[in-house]
């Protein structure tokens, strides 16, 4: 994490402490001539739009305050959205029971993305129910695990 984005996480964590809204990520980046300060947040139920003006209005007066990037940027504050990645224990706990779907770095039979019910996750490994057998994968060889959306 860079120093801007540490500062931003520091400088967000009491209002979202007083919501009981969750960080999920910062990310801090230039995207051709722009550059982007997006915070995502989420909570129990979801975002609104509400929250994340309230969210915005506060982090850009802290700031302002602190002025830690010398030059002009866009502060986006949103809601990770559905197929966010999970990177937490708590999004993993989350979505116990849940179809995801695990991309590897390392292939495991010529196949590096396996779908299948989250049926634990321990921090060092999960295990998915791959049609009808249960799969561990290291953690250390995940590259990423996402929800799967079906509409």
């Amino acid at each position: 994490m860079s120093r801007i984005e540490e500062i931003t996480k520091e400088l967000v964590m009491p209002i979202l402490e007083e919501n009981n809204f969750e960080l999920v990520d910062v990310e801090y980046k230039k995207e051709g001539k722009y550059w982007y300060l997006r915070v995502y947040i989420d909570k129990e139920g979801g975002i609104t739009l509400d929250d994340c003006q309230l969210v915005s209005e506060y982090l850009s007066d802290r700031l302002d305050e602190v002025d830690p990037i010398d030059h002009s940027y866009i502060l986006e504050v949103s809601s990770p959205g559905l197929d966010r990645p999970l990177r937490t224990p708590r999004d993993f706990k989350r979505n116990l029971g849940k179809e995801v779907e695990v991309s590897l770095y390392q292939p495991i039979g010529k196949r590096k993305k396996f779908a299948g019910e989250l049926l634990e996750f321990t921090g060092d490994k999960i295990i998915l129910l791959c049609d009808g057998e249960k799969r561990e994968f290291e953690m250390k060889n995940v590259r990423l695990v996402k929800p799967v959306i079906k509409f």
